[in-house]
């Protein structure tokens, strides 16, 4: 079935809330290819900015309700998993930071997906070869035991308002009448990216018709992600880690047709999120906090605003040759560290209090004024130990959403499936992550063990990045966070010092031109002004390259009076409060 665009978000806002007149208005999403300005927006009461109309309005409407900011997360990553299944779902994982206003108290969940209890450092050898990414995303070998289901339940036992089943009726919703395929789904699929889609047969079904793949506008129909959520929202977790769905999982990955996995029942019936302590650091007259590792994302953010607060930013102007070269400098050498450091803690010792030390980051701020040279080597935090580097592709689809409720509790969640579509396995509606070649393929090097190589039971080391903000008087004053695999940290980094140096409301910080330093070289976000940078930065030494960064900022900034929210451009979200 086809419709045609006029009634493509008209069509998509009565499937999801049926005759509720209050949500009838839904913005047009971007064009996958196209780039298209959003207003900021603004509310007294509540907020949400996710990655997708549908998902926020689903986020909307929770606390609409009194539901609090967790359930509205929920709802919203509920829906995320059926509209932008490519980004994030049921199959992956997830960061959430948490604030409690009246407790004034700031916790975080790590839901990442861990390894097979069978997984052994050598997990991607093959015939005695070391795979290759491009060999080893694909199929039961990378997938992880999914973290989102569990990690949100405990969420919501601790914080939630509404009936946890209550929270899965907008997603099953739109499965069972069907949800419109947006214009960046379709060019995602259309992109043929993650050979996964054509070689198993589920997935092939599902986001092909008469053959080709599904195009914007086209409806589709997923019973059997519908049946899965009435299942949970009436078991809870069990329904997904125990049980015919369980066993589904676990067949799909080890009978798979391509690099089949070694998951087992047990590895998904021990499953358990980590409650962890959040990582800060003062920056100015603020303190940022983000996730502390396995997350190298939110590590290194707050390193490169630690080198960044000995710069005097605010009276450089916004995307500068000066200001993206001290920014550009702070990013390499975090990423230096972070190949080197960051791992999974329960794992590996990680140096977390020596690389956020003062003095360290005022040791490391003192080479970003240098010109741009070979690539930057690891510093020497207090408490690190004898590693080698590793590496790891991560790639940008990946979502982030941001939500505040009625009594100024707030969420900024990151959650993920790692590559577009993940391992390209579908299961009950749902894709499977490919999250363990999150890990470094290579688990020695030089005879030195990597931090974050594969061992039974870990987590893969994240560039997740979800962050809040606090001003003095310890009050919440800004969440963002971005998709974009490891360019996350640029990404992120850049829009605080946007919203914090230069006095960007959220809207304008999020429009901003992308610029990423990955220790690797500096790519500038093509047709935007920055091209005119170039000429100076071959004078700094740079050799830069022009290319798309699809980064996707979704923001709220806290007001005593109001609340503004903005969505990233770049993709088709929006935000929306009341």
């Amino acid at each position: 079935m086809r419709i045609t665009k006029p009634q493509f978000w008209a069509l998509a806002a009565g499937l999801l809330l049926s005759s509720s007149a209050l949500f009838a208005a839904i913005t047009d999403p971007e064009a996958t290819t196209a780039i298209e300005q959003k207003q900021l927006v603004t509310a007294k009461h509540y907020m949400v900015s996710g990655a997708n109309p549908l998902a926020a309005k689903a986020g909307e409407q929770i606390l609409a309700k009194g539901g609090s900011a967790v359930d509205a997360a929920i709802a919203m990553q509920l829906v995320l998993g059926l509209v932008e299944p490519q980004s994030s779902g049921i199959g992956g994982g997830l960061f959430l930071l948490h604030w409690d206003k009246q407790k004034a108290r700031l916790t975080s969940l790590d839901g990442r997906e861990t390894a097979p209890a069978a997984a052994s450092p050598d997990l991607f050898v093959e015939h005695g070869k070391l795979m290759s990414w491009r060999e080893a995303f694909v199929g039961g070998k990378s997938v992880g035991v999914p973290g989102v289901i569990k990690a949100l339940e405990l969420a919501h036992q601790q914080h939630g308002v509404l009936p946890w089943a209550e929270l899965f009726a907008p997603a099953i919703r739109l499965a069972e009448q069907g949800f419109v395929v947006s214009p960046r789904l379709a060019g995602l699929l259309k992109a043929n990216w993650n050979p996964g889609l054509d070689k198993f047969s589920s997935s092939a079904a599902y986001f092909k018709t008469e053959g080709q793949w599904l195009p914007a506008g086209f409806i589709r129909k997923n019973p059997d992600y519908a049946a899965l959520l009435k299942n949970i929202a009436k078991q809870g977790s069990q329904a997904f880690y125990q049980g015919d769905n369980a066993k589904a999982l676990v067949s799909a990955v080890r009978q798979a047709a391509l690099n089949a996995g070694q998951l087992s029942l047990d590895d998904l019936s021990s499953y358990q999120p980590k409650q962890r302590d959040p990582v800060c650091i003062p920056y100015r007259e603020f303190k940022i906090c983000s996730m502390a590792p396995p997350s190298s994302g939110g590590l290194a953010v707050l390193q490169m605003m630690g080198m960044l607060s000995h710069q005097p930013l605010s009276k450089l102007k916004a995307n500068s040759v000066e200001a993206v070269h001290l920014i550009s400098q702070a990013a390499k050498l975090a990423f230096a560290d972070r190949e080197r450091f960051a791992a999974d803690p329960d794992f590996v010792k990680v140096p977390v209090e020596g690389l956020l030390a003062a003095d360290y980051l005022k040791q490391r701020a003192a080479l970003l004024t240098a010109a741009e040279g070979p690539a930057a080597e690891p510093g020497e935090p207090q408490g690190a130990e004898p590693l080698s580097s590793g590496s790891a592709i991560e790639f940008a689809n990946t979502s982030h959403l941001s939500v505040v409720d009625s009594k100024g509790n707030a969420v900024s969640m990151t959650t993920s499936i790692e590559n577009a579509f993940g391992s390209g396995i579908l299961v009950n509606g749902y894709l499977l992550n490919n999250q363990l070649t999150d890990f470094s393929l290579q688990a020695k090097v030089d005879g030195y063990w990597v931090a974050n190589r594969v061992e039974a039971g870990k987590r893969p080391r994240s560039s997740m990045a979800p962050i809040m903000v606090f001003d003095q008087s310890g009050s919440l004053i800004y969440l963002t966070g971005s998709p974009g695999g490891s360019r996350i940290i640029n990404y992120v980094a850049q829009n605080l010092v946007a919203v914090l140096d230069w006095q960007m409301d959220v809207q304008q910080a999020a429009n901003l031109p992308r610029f990423s330093h990955r220790n690797d070289g500096l790519v500038l976000e093509q047709n935007t002004n920055l091209s005119k940078l170039v000429p100076a930065l071959l004078e700094l030494g740079y050799q830069p390259k022009l290319a798309d960064l699809n980064s996707g900022i979704h923001a709220i900034k806290i007001h005593k009076d109001r609340l503004e929210g903005a969505a990233d451009p770049r993709r088709e979200g929006i935000a929306a409060g009341h």
